[in-house]
């Protein structure tokens, strides 16, 4: 399996790098384990060597996801895993559909996502509206997988709570006005403080993404 090499680390600024080398131990810490790459296209390839073949592998809806190719790599054969997403928005009855997304989000070998605030202290910052990610990241699924951009490392819980509110929430109602929804609002809260070990991974990306 790939792992960073301290050549991607030492291409951030010193400033930069000591923030990282700093979540990254409060992360362990708690349970969670980090892995950097400096860019979208490397994100997309860890995760994906990270999925085992034929796993069923589904996610929570997630900018970052898409913003890396995951979302459309999944789809292909070449991915040789079980596509859970793919399953439950096959169904065409609204409440049959919300139940099968439930059962699979549970049964995921293999549950992917992103946070909005990834602290230097090791505590992360998760919300949704009504909360089917923070079903995955919270119990059932075996393994979790976070992608997240740099832009989201703030110094403490506190930063992490007040970008949540005032940085990806502003952003994400814009998005789903856009789309033609009524907007969003912060229905489920978590703060991670720890984990299991083994179970959660962090792919941190070293460029801007999601919100």
């Amino acid at each position: 399996m790939a792992t960073p090499h301290t050549s991607d680390l030492e291409r951030l600024s010193p400033g930069n790098r000591a923030r990282v080398e700093r979540t990254f131990a409060a992360l362990r810490q708690r349970g969670v384990e980090p892995r950097y790459v400096p860019d979208r296209k490397a994100a997309l390839a860890q995760v994906l060597e990270m999925l085992p073949k034929g796993a069923l592998v589904s996610h929570g809806s997630s900018t970052t996801l898409i913003e890396i190719g995951l979302v459309d790599a999944l789809k292909t054969p070449d991915a040789g895993v079980r596509y859970g997403n793919l399953e439950w928005q096959a169904e065409t009855d609204a409440t049959k559909r919300a139940r099968v997304r439930a059962r699979l989000t549970a049964e995921s070998d293999v549950f992917l996502g992103s946070v909005q605030a990834i602290a230097e202290t090791g505590e992360v910052v998760s919300a949704d509206a009504g909360g089917s990610r923070q079903a995955g990241y919270v119990y059932g699924p075996p393994k979790v997988i976070w992608v997240a951009g740099i832009n989201k490392l703030v110094p403490t819980l506190e930063d992490g709570l007040r970008r949540l509110r005032e940085v990806a929430l502003p952003q994400e109602d814009a998005r789903m006005r856009r789309a033609g929804a009524p907007g969003s609002y912060v229905g489920k809260l978590v703060i991670y403080e720890r984990e299991r070990p083994g179970r959660m991974t962090l792919v941190l990306v070293g460029e801007t993404l999601g919100f």
